[in-house]
């Protein structure tokens, strides 16, 4: 057998093929290269002179005996589960492969330019899943199937063990009898405990229901309140609720101007009518008048129930009214108050930039609060006197200074928005603002547009109006109100200053 060559102590990258020993056996190891050790390198790793073990002899020992500490010994447990098997002899980790019959698998000397057999020899080789080292036949391959187990029964899974369905039977109606004791037991503890309670009490009432007679603020109330009906709109960018009062059995509702107006202007907006039994519907508008905040719109409804119209002129300061609505969304609220002030007038900022709100108004201490805007107040006998429009405060809520449109001016309008869909009103044609003077108050002529009424009958800039007809005029506000009293086209006489003295002059009305 030839040697394989040798160079630098490291086998030939070169695979060298045709040596072979003729039974396919491994080559023994290489001889062992050991080179020259430097006498440096040794005098500083070496051993002492005179030192033959591991360890010099004045080494101290380890565990004061006398010896070196050993290891323990392994525990039995453990030299069983992983030592050598007993009676085995001679026993290596490492064993030739065999095959499934129990042969040693030989593998070549040399492998020919191919890739080695053996993983460990050749580090580019691939993992591969070598035979299982029993060389048993598996089940499946033999033919025999394993059958499965039994199953476990819902007694041996309750109680670990078979039980008779007697039993069962028995340990249920036990459990209900426990049950049963348990509750009744409860029960009688229960009422043992509180002396204090009977359950067998039955308390006395009043037969006879409470006296309402006729005019009480609870008759009134049933009387008015189907005729006030919430007013709810609700579009893109527009939602809100109001009030409103049923004025006509064909389905004609009267409100405020500002309660649908947000309404009228998003096209997307639905206005809807709500009766106080439920009923629910679609709302069309007929008319506006935003220079006195009053609106008229038209829902299909069958009988409905309408509110007369009173006298409001006949209202005296001190008398008791109602206000109904949905203040707050709140509907069918009553409040009760008096008559606070008359004829008092009330200006407000138009919506979107439009002309100012003014008109004649009842004042009221009766709660009015957002959302009564539109319903009715009404005298002590039911009648309407007047639609709930604002309140003056500084909290946003009711401080008992409410305003309702007097009945008598809202009845004119609203015949007029059902009948045209629109309103004219009386007017002088003249600018005023409200000015004061130790001798007289009024409303001060800021300038008198040519072709008006207030030109033609003479009246001039800086004349101080402090009448017209039988009503005193104080301030702007007023004097738009007392002319809007009247019709268009009648003559009305006016009272002015002017440098001193007091004129009066007869001025025709002309429309608005």
């Amino acid at each position: 057998m030839s040697e394989p060559q040798q160079g630098n102590g490291h086998p030939s990258a070169t695979p060298v093929s045709g040596v072979d020993d003729g039974q396919h056996r491994r080559l023994a190891p290489r001889p062992l290269h050991r080179p020259e050790v430097d006498p440096t390198q040794a005098a500083v790793f070496g051993r002492p002179r005179g030192v033959e073990g591991a360890f010099a002899a004045d080494r101290p020992v380890l565990n004061g005996n006398g010896s070196v500490q050993l290891v323990p010994p392994t525990p039995e447990a453990l030299s069983t589960a992983f030592g050598r098997p007993a009676g085995g002899g001679d026993v290596r980790l490492q064993r030739p492969p065999v095959d499934l019959s129990g042969e040693p698998e030989v593998e070549p000397v040399f492998w020919n330019g191919e890739p080695a057999g053996d993983s460990w020899r050749d580090p580019g080789a691939s993992a591969v899943i070598g035979p299982p080292a029993v060389t048993e036949q598996p089940a499946a391959e033999t033919g025999t199937a394993t059958a499965p187990g039994p199953q476990l029964s819902v007694p041996e899974l309750l109680f670990g063990r078979r039980v008779k369905p007697l039993g069962l039977v028995l340990l249920m109606v036990a459990a209900l009898l426990v049950g049963a004791a348990g509750g009744a037991a409860g029960w009688l503890l229960g009422r043992v405990d509180n002396p204090l309670t009977d359950g067998g009490v039955t308390l006395a009432e009043v037969k006879p229901g409470k006296e309402r007679p006729v005019g009480s603020v609870a008759d009134i109330a049933r009387r008015v309140t189907p005729s006030v009906v919430s007013i709810e709109f609700k579009g893109g960018s527009v939602a809100g609720v109001g009030s409103g009062v049923v004025i006509d059995g064909e389905g004609y509702v009267l409100t405020n101007d500002h309660v649908i107006a947000p309404a009228v202007q998003d096209s997307s907006a639905r206005l809807t009518v709500v009766f106080t039994d439920g009923k629910r519907a679609t709302a069309q508008v007929v008319g506006r008048d935003s220079k006195t905040d009053l609106a008229v719109i038209k829902v299909e409804v069958d009988n409905p129930t309408v509110l007369q119209f009173g006298d409001s002129d006949d209202l005296q300061v001190g008398d008791t009214v109602l206000a109904i609505g949905s203040p707050l969304s709140l509907s069918n609220t009553v409040t009760e108050g008096i008559v606070s002030a008359l004829h008092r007038p009330v200006t407000a900022a138009g919506e979107n930039g439009g002309p100012p709100i003014t008109y004649d108004a009842i004042q009221t201490d009766a709660a009015i609060n957002p959302g009564n805007s539109g319903g009715a107040l009404v005298d002590s006998s039911g009648a309407l006197v007047g639609i709930n429009s604002s309140i003056r405060t500084e909290t946003g809520g009711s401080v008992g200074l409410g305003f309702a449109i007097s009945g008598n001016y809202a009845r004119k309008i609203s015949q007029a928005l059902i009948r045209d869909g629109q309103v004219k009103h009386a007017d002088m044609n003249v600018n005023v603002r409200s000015a004061s003077a130790e001798t007289a108050e009024g409303a001060q002529v800021q300038n008198v547009p040519e072709g008006g009424a207030a030109a033609a009958a003479g009246i001039q800039e800086g004349d101080v109006i402090t009448r017209v007809g039988d009503r005193m005029v104080r301030n702007a506000a007023e004097l738009t109100v007392a002319v809007r009293d009247h019709e268009i086209g009648e003559t009305v006489p006016v009272v002015l200053a002017r440098q001193g003295r007091e004129l009066t002059v007869q001025v025709t009305l002309r429309s608005d």
